[in-house]
């Protein structure tokens, strides 16, 4: 079995994988969690698919680095394994045109990695996190750059945090784009508003590498998205531990 950890700044996805077969499990990112901590935790989540087989190896990317190596700590502690962690220097089998390739994201190459090895074109990769990052591939398999942009969690917080009338609400499709009252109204301009964002976004995207590029959607909060954005052609939700072991599989 593969172990496969992805710390990103709102949450952490832990994979296992038992050959192809993906078990996946999710907990918050706490950087004053300790290596004890996560410890407990991955223990329970083995307990609870009640998995016997040996963990043969594990990988990490992460965006917080304080969380990263107590992770890793923990991983050896309990499965004696030497945990690889994408950073400058892992084979990932694409070229970064980056002007600076420290500065990318160990997420956003690992969702590169994941989508070309899929579709061995042009793409767009779009991932629905914390922060909402466009990220473009060429079919040479080159990682060419992207764009970042304020997840729509933090925008909502945001609104309700800086106002003083404001209130927070639920992320859902208000029933039209006009609302009648301030909840549907603050719906209408997250929702909808973050709906314009992405075509858009994909759009100018497009026409500047002058490509039909394929749309590739990820992220905690891709398949809300995926349903109202006509212009990205397919759902990967768990796109990045997918990568993690494309990754793991390279540098073994």
């Amino acid at each position: 079995m593969i172990l496969v950890v992805d710390i990103g700044n709102t949450h952490t996805d832990i994979g296992i994988f038992d050959g192809d077969k993906l078990y996946h499990s999710t907990i918050s990112t706490q950087p004053d969690r300790t290596r004890d901590e996560y410890c407990v935790f991955l223990h329970e989540i083995f307990n609870m698919h009640k998995f016997r087989k040996h963990v043969e190896g594990a990988i990490i990317s992460s965006v917080v680095p304080q969380t990263t190596q107590d992770m890793s700590k923990a991983i050896n502690v309990l499965f004696n394994v030497d945990v690889i962690q994408v950073e400058p220097g892992i084979k990932t089998g694409i070229t970064i045109k980056y002007d600076s390739p420290k500065e990318v994201g160990a997420d956003r190459i690992v969702n590169a990695v994941a989508a070309y090895s899929e579709f061995k074109t042009d793409l767009i990769v779009v991932d629905y996190g914390t922060a909402i990052t466009f990220d473009v591939v060429s079919s040479k398999g080159e990682y060419m750059g992207g764009a970042i942009s304020p997840g729509i969690s933090i925008a909502s917080e945001a609104l309700s945090e800086k106002t003083a009338k404001l209130p927070k609400v639920p992320l859902v499709l208000p029933p039209s784009v006009i609302g009648k009252n301030t909840v549907s109204s603050i719906q209408s301009g997250l929702v909808y508003g973050y709906i314009s964002m992405v075509e858009g976004m994909i759009k100018r995207i497009k026409k500047e590498i002058g490509s039909k590029a394929v749309v590739v959607a990820t992220g905690g909060q891709a398949g809300f998205f995926h349903r109202c954005v006509p212009s990205i052609d397919y759902l990967r939700p768990h796109l990045t531990l997918y990568g993690l072991k494309i990754l793991y599989e390279k540098n073994r």
